[in-house]
């Protein structure tokens, strides 16, 4: 199998899970949290909503990147006699309570506040101070995502995908929850703004409880999206068609096998694959040429899909 066909394919399956998904974490977090309490403080001054639903936004971004740390540390644990296959797939336990805190701490406080608002009105203060804050938060979030987009654009460019593939499929969660976490933070603050013109200029609390309303149906499409993605992970999602098809042919490919009879693969982190299946041999093969070509065969799957980690292979005879 050509190295430039598995290459090509890298966006549908693992990706690159390293030491910068941390980096890029640590910096979204440490934004978020600035910005936390920075929009509480200009939300309790001026009465408004939308930035007390922004501030809201912006703490249960620090909690998901807290949780992203956490399932970036624990799930690079190695395995143990508990946990044979090691603990890569906490990585997706964490990273979906993360998006849990996505909706319980961002979408419903928002949609609640707004909605409140909206029955009740509010009065609202000097909003001078909070256009000044949602003028730094927007520098700094867009900081925090430039940072994303590096990284994204470095692991897209060596996989020669597009990023709106990559994002799509990649099993790197980490990455995609910062990316949709920081790309909503800037438009959040774009609803907070215009909330906040809009009832400065007509005097009607109206558009700042909409505002908030929108920002916390926001934070739920978010949240749904990666607990989606997370929980389909955590169960154990097989590799995509095209990438069993190049297994399969890889150990179609090798001496003394003639055919693959069932093929099974599992991720359990970004570079983290375990293939098993079960292979017809020919009838003529000794033990020891059988056994030789299961290590060919294991090396040859490695080299094909280098995320692979582990491969098991199950010789068996076809059934007649």
């Amino acid at each position: 199998m050509s190295e430039q066909r598995t290459t090509a394919d890298d966006a549908d399956g693992p990706g690159d899970g390293g030491s910068e998904s941390v980096t890029t974490v640590i910096v979204a977090g440490l934004c978020n949290l600035g910005i936390a309490l920075a929009k509480a403080v200009a939300g309790a001054i001026s009465g408004s909503s939308a930035m007390l639903s922004e501030a809201a936004h912006s703490f249960a971004d620090t909690v998901t990147e807290v949780l992203l740390f956490l399932s970036l540390k624990r799930s690079t644990r190695p395995a143990d006699d508990a946990h044979p296959l090691g603990h890569g797939r906490e990585r997706y336990l964490w990273a979906l309570l993360a998006s849990f805190a996505t909706f319980v701490g961002g979408a419903v406080f928002s949609v609640h506040d707004g909605v409140h608002t909206l029955r009740h009105g509010e009065e609202l203060g000097s909003p001078a101070l909070s256009y000044l804050i949602l003028a730094v938060a927007f520098v700094l979030e867009s900081v925090s995502l430039a940072r994303t987009v590096r990284q994204l654009r470095g692991t897209t460019r060596r996989l020669r995908v597009g990023g709106y593939r990559y994002l799509r499929h990649t099993s790197d969660t980490t990455v995609k929850a910062v990316f949709l976490e920081d790309s909503a933070a800037l438009v959040g603050l774009l609803l907070a703004f215009g909330g906040l013109l809009g009832a400065q200029l007509t005097g009607d609390a109206l558009w700042d409880g909409l505002a908030s309303v929108l920002i916390g149906a926001l934070l739920a499409w978010v949240a749904y999206v990666l607990a989606r993605d997370n929980a389909s992970l955590l169960i154990g999602r097989a590799l995509p068609e095209r990438y069993e098809r190049v297994i399969a042919e890889t150990l179609t490919a090798q001496p003394r096998v003639v055919r693959v009879l069932d093929l099974v693969t599992s991720v359990y982190g970004p570079d983290d694959v375990l293939v098993a299946a079960k292979v017809d041999f020919a009838d003529l093969a000794t033990a020891a040429e059988i056994e030789t070509a299961c290590d060919r065969a294991e090396r040859a799957v490695r080299q094909a899909v280098p995320a692979v980690t582990r491969v098991y292979l199950d010789p068996t005879p076809p059934r007649r």
